[in-house]
């Protein structure tokens, strides 16, 4: 298939990511794309309604995409991920099938895309990067300078607002998921949130959400946890939210919480904060079996907060912030 009739099939599409001074374009279900503008920093997304964003074109699209590039794609059976650099020198990822689910409407299968938009013409000094003679450097965070509050609610509140990693942790039935969706409202409601899950448990209060399924026991393409740590990045989320910590999905987590991203939140099956952090080694260790187990430990501790929660009977209380 030539370029010309790709060009003419993504019109649609094109019509949003070849507007001035778009700097992304992601869909998170059909029928609705999300514009980041171009230099713009603290969540600039805007959604748009598009009932030509179908279901049924963009699976399409997919499809014609991988075929012109001769990609491996199959969303049922093998490959649902597509990277390909569209007209334009314009940065494609998508992903179809039922690793997909936004909602229960999404139930056959979802589709999320993003599109990073090249442009020759847009050309940054270092004042742009506020790199100016004569003045300190700008802090991005300036909360991570705050002085950590004595107050556990406080301390845990000041955690969330400046992007930090949180485990919940708690044996079975402590309400370690309930609580984590708690967690979730607290959350900037602009922010671009991206879930990891092996089965759909996360309430996102978010509208700009992706949410990633891999079931462990219903698994049948070839889509893996190694995969998906290339599709995050690509997705650009604000935050990651996994499920709970599994030998599976372990070493993924782990990658993610060291790749830049704030707000990285999931779930863990241990009876104090220190037995989740040595849990939490554990389950990287089987897929990573060489890492420096004491050593990844003490990374753990250094930039990951963990809230404990343990249960009495009917009480189920937090009795660890560390």
């Amino acid at each position: 298939m030539s370029f010309t009739v790709l060009e003419s099939i993504l019109r649609p599409l094109a019509y949003w990511y070849g507007q001035d001074g778009i700097e992304e374009v992601a869909i998170n279900h059909a029928g609705e794309v999300w514009l980041r503008l171009r230099g713009k920093r603290a969540y600039p997304w805007t959604a748009y309604k598009d009932e030509k964003l179908s279901k049924e074109y963009l699976t399409d699209l997919l499809y014609i995409i991988a075929n012109t590039y001769e990609l491996p794609f199959d969303p049922i059976q093998g490959n649902p991920v597509v990277y390909a650099t569209i007209p334009g020198e314009h940065r494609f990822s998508a992903i179809c099938g039922k690793n997909v689910m936004y909602d229960n409407n999404d139930l056959t299968g979802g589709i999320a895309l993003t599109i990073r938009v090249h442009a020759d013409d847009v050309a940054f000094g270092l004042g742009d990067y506020g790199l100016l003679q004569g003045e300190k450097l700008h802090k991005i965070n300036p909360l991570k300078d705050i002085k950590e509050p004595e107050d556990p609610y406080e301390r845990l509140l000041l955690s969330i607002k400046r992007g930090d990693h949180i485990l919940v942790s708690g044996a079975t039935s402590t309400g370690k998921t309930t609580f984590l969706n708690n967690l979730l409202k607290i959350l900037d409601i602009n922010k671009r949130i991206l879930t990891i899950e092996d089965t759909r448990e996360l309430i996102v209060p978010h509208k700009n959400r992706v949410h990633i399924t891999l079931s462990r026991t219903e698994q049948t393409n070839a889509l893996t946890y190694a995969k998906v740590i290339d599709l995050v990045v690509r997705f650009t989320p604000d935050a990651i939210i996994g499920g709970e910590i599994s030998t599976s999905n372990a070493g993924a987590i782990w990658e993610l919480m060291g790749s830049g991203h704030d707000n990285c939140l999931a779930t863990i099956h241990a009876e104090s904060s220190e037995a989740a952090y040595q849990a939490f080694t554990d389950r990287i260790l089987h897929t990573y079996p060489t890492i420096d187990r004491k050593k990844t430990i003490e990374e753990m501790r250094q930039k990951l907060r963990v809230v404990q929660i343990n249960r009495d009977g009917n009480l189920r209380a937090v009795t660890e912030i560390t």
